[in-house]
């Protein structure tokens, strides 16, 4: 069992919040966003910086539209990019050491079993499936692959070509519910008015041309390359895209009128007061080899809405605080498991 530190994100809880239509046709994949099949989608805020206001807004421009249907859940996304390039071209290559786009779904939001998704400017894409993140022991599994996926790239100049007149990238791609249902909650596709948790980033390394060609650039102090831009729809407050209970919250509208704004529920605000218990928990250990049953010493001075309860053992602890309708209790342990019951 990983009993380490995890950090606590510097952020205020507020993920995105995106009102996903449903799709009124078929999809022919050719990775472009101006086509008719996207035009009832509208547009995420454009992309910030993994940890939102601590870091300047990103150079480059990027946004998203979804979609869905009772077969598909349906992404486009669009990379305004002068340096458009790509080198690896094997499946479930690392891709983000080339600039990439990537999409993570947590279906039941309880931070585990999800799934991430990678692709490259050359349609390469990696797709992997986390039993846990890895601050909690993971282990990603790399062998999981997404049955059915669709994708689509449409460069907006030329690939690998530093005098073409590169304007952007884009990029098209069709997941099958029957492979995501796999960790949703009833293992089951959403239904209208339900929400997963999902969050997309932007992985951007520092170029330059030689000879002809893009190459990263080199810190001359390391030897290494520059260390990569994470530009991300949902900031997460830290340099880890693995904090699943920060993604934005996507809700499945039924296509008749449905509201266009979405209301957090109330259980949801109690889900972070016990993740951050859960990080200062973690946190406690770290420093002092044990948990400890005292709300009062992890909470500090900080506002909370909850009154929790604690429970520990020598390497187990267990948090536990009523849901807001006072009908269930909500948890959170050790690793990172968050659930109601």
């Amino acid at each position: 069992m990983n009993r380490g530190g995890v950090p606590e994100p510097n952020i205020v809880y507020a993920p995105e919040r995106y009102l996903c239509q449903r799709a009124q046709g078929p999809l022919v994949l050719d990775g472009r966003v101006d086509k008719p099949f996207w035009a009832a989608a509208e547009w995420t805020g454009e992309f910030v910086d993994i940890e939102g206001d601590l870091r300047p807004k990103p150079a480059k421009q990027t946004r998203v539209k979804m979609l869905w249907d009772d077969e598909y859940f349906y992404f486009a996304a669009e990379l305004i990019e002068d340096q458009i390039w790509a080198t690896l071209t094997e499946r479930d290559s690392v891709i983000f050491y080339d600039n990439d786009f990537e999409i993570f779904i947590d279906p039941d939001g309880d931070s585990h079993n999800y799934y991430e998704f990678e692709i490259n400017a050359l349609n390469t894409v990696w797709d992997l499936l986390l039993v846990k993140p890895y601050r909690d022991g993971g282990p990603p599994v790399n062998g999981w692959d997404i049955a059915g996926l669709k994708t689509a790239v449409h460069i907006d100049g030329e690939l690998n070509n530093p005098a073409a007149a590169n304007r952007k990238w884009s990029l098209e791609a069709a997941m099958p519910w029957a492979s995501l249902r796999e960790c949703a909650a009833e293992g089951r596709p959403p239904a209208a008015g339900e929400f997963w948790r999902v969050n997309f980033s932007r992985v951007e390394w520092q170029a330059e041309v030689h000879e002809g060609q893009y190459r990263k650039v080199i810190n001359p102090e390391t030897g290494k390359p520059f260390p990569e831009d994470n530009w991300v729809w949902s900031p997460m407050g830290i340099v880890n895209m693995h904090y699943p209970e920060l993604w934005g919250y996507v809700v499945f509208a039924d296509g008749s009128g449905a509201p266009s704004a979405f209301e957090l529920p109330a259980d949801e605000r109690i889900k972070w007061d016990l993740r951050r218990l859960y990080y200062r928990e973690r946190n406690y250990f770290e420093a002092h080899g044990k948990f400890t049953n005292d709300a009062k010493l992890l909470m500090g001075e900080d506002s909370w809405i909850i009154e929790p309860v604690i429970e520990t053992t020598s390497g187990l602890f267990q948090i536990k605080a009523p849901s807001a309708d006072g009908q269930a209790v909500i948890c959170i342990r050790e690793d990172g498991k968050l659930w109601r019951e």
